[in-house]
């Protein structure tokens, strides 16, 4: 957690004792921030080369990754899943085709990382320096086999922060500073690392116990806030590269966006409500990269611990949107899109009231979208398919019914609504529940509705008869149970 965010800090430092100008500072930060996130995008080829993509990467840093002891590092998580004699086999298949496959994933690698950079509006240099993540001071690296100042000096601090990170917090300023100086010269820029290591203790002070998120949001290159459209064009670009940790999930996010948002539209929520929700269409699946394609592409049945597992990783996406100022709401959003009515969902396992009208529309429009697309242990399912399927959870009484409705109507499954509330209420009537829910008695009604205030008296009388109720908090708990006010007092279904 938060590794790159550190290594970008220890970066920056390394870059202010070296001189470097500040542009030469922006690069690097990217640089930093980037340089792993290709690694995301080929998920799905390297999970079929070595099983657990995670895990392989964490032992990545353990050694000076090249020659024979790469070559070992791959063996050894080539067909670890398999039985004794398949895993002989597959290593010798994957021996002899080792460089080739290896050369091919980096330039994937590279390539993805330098697309994201692209779409999200850095310095137009910034992909030729992505480039150069995999290669080496000595010319041992790949894909291009570059050696020494041709390496730009951004990466070249970047690749000594990353590692140094790993080892200051796994194992202790002495054995980071002890990494570095045994790859001086080979993995590492001499310079680079000499100053690392006479200046070890300066440069990583505090970089464990600070809150990075803070720290490096004030350390970025341009402090201008994004407009909403530039804040749009950053979301939809991650969503989509979330999307690419599996080839099953490709357009996952943009489409759950999408169709989230004409949702709320359909129902009458606020433009704000229905931006939120865009916005947690788009982000909604961030966590992914937290969890291994040995599970998301599993074509059996998950063991307990793969399914609990998996089901952390809503929590991973609020976990990340949380930190980022401004964007709470679609955190929140984002990290209850496998919350159910009934209590089943995860990872809190928050029901009915709890869940707001826009968390059910959410939910709702990312269950119908799945079932659209194909997972690794069952084909795609048609739009009667899914619908029915959508209409199975519904009656079930995980999601909400109108709501489901209004996504299928969204998704043009079905004719509009006719606006029908529970209980036969009038839209007027739902008016002055959501007051009442707010805590205002006849005289506040009457002045916010600007009616009279025996009006108002009728308007309370009759729906608690229509709904059962005797008094305001029974009311207010009816609003909740049936997606019709949000604590927030924002608008409500209409």
């Amino acid at each position: 957690m938060e590794h790159m965010l550190r290594a970008t800090l220890l970066g920056l430092r390394i870059a202010e004792l070296m001189g470097v100008d500040q542009a030469g500072r922006g690069r690097i930060y990217y640089a930093n921030l980037l340089a792993w996130i290709g690694c995301h995008a080929d998920s799905f080829e390297l999970a079929a080369l070595f099983g657990d993509d995670i895990g392989f990467r964490s032992d990545y840093y353990l050694l000076d990754a090249h020659g024979l002891p790469m070559l070992s590092l791959m063996l050894r998580h080539t067909g670890a899943e398999l039985p004794r004699w398949q895993r002989a086999v597959r290593r010798s298949e994957f021996a002899a085709t080792a460089n080739t496959a290896v050369k091919s994933l980096i330039r994937s690698h590279c390539t993805s990382a330098g697309q994201l950079a692209n779409r999200v509006g850095l310095d137009h240099g910034m992909p030729a320096i992505l480039n150069n993540t995999f290669e080496r001071w000595d010319g041992k690296g790949l894909p291009a086999g570059k050696s020494g100042v041709q390496i730009p000096l951004e990466m070249r601090i970047a690749q000594l922060a990353d590692t140094a990170e790993v080892f200051l917090r796994t194992a202790g300023l002495e054995a980071a500073t002890a990494t570095v100086a045994d790859r001086r010269g080979t993995q590492f820029d001499p310079a680079v690392a000499d100053l690392f290591c006479e200046r070890a203790k300066e440069l990583t002070a505090g970089l464990l116990e600070l809150d990075p998120w803070p720290a490096a949001l004030a350390a970025a290159p341009h402090d201008a806030p994004l407009t909403d459209a530039e804040l749009d064009a950053v979301l939809a670009a991650i969503g989509d590269f979330a999307d690419l940790k599996s080839p099953f999930t490709a357009g996952h996010s943009r489409a759950v966006a999408s169709l989230a948002a004409a949702t709320a539209g359909e129902c009458g929520l606020t433009a704000a409500e229905q931006q939120a929700l865009r916005r947690a269409g788009w982000t909604h699946d961030l966590g992914r990269m937290g969890v291994s394609n040995a599970i998301w592409d599993k074509k059996l049945a998950l063991s307990a611990v793969d399914r609990e597992r998996l089901q952390m990783y809503p929590y991973l996406s609020e976990r990340i949107l949380g930190r980022v100022p401004g964007m709470r709401k679609v955190a929140e959003l984002a990290g209850a899109h496998h919350e159910r009515l009934d209590g089943s969902g995860y990872p809190r396992g928050i029901s009915g009231a709890d869940l707001s009208t826009s968390h059910r529309i959410l939910a709702a429009a990312d269950a119908y979208q799945t079932y659209l697309e194909p997972r690794p242990h069952r084909p795609e399912m048609t739009p009667l398919q899914a619908q029915l399927r959508l209409r199975e959870e519904v009656r079930c009484g995980r999601l909400d019914g109108h709501l489901a409705d209004a996504v299928l109507v969204a998704a043009g499954q079905r004719q509009a609504l006719r606006r029908s509330l529970p209980a036969g209420l009038t839209s007027r009537e739902l008016e002055v529940l959501r007051l009442l829910c707010q805590g205002m008695n006849n005289k506040g009604i009457a002045e916010s509705l600007v009616i009279a205030p025996k009006t108002a008296r009728n308007h309370v009388e009759h729906i608690y008869q229509k709904i059962g109720a005797g008094n305001r908090v029974a009311a207010t708990l009816f609003a909740l149970d049936n997606g019709l006010w949000e604590r927030t007092g924002s608008r409500p279904l209409r």
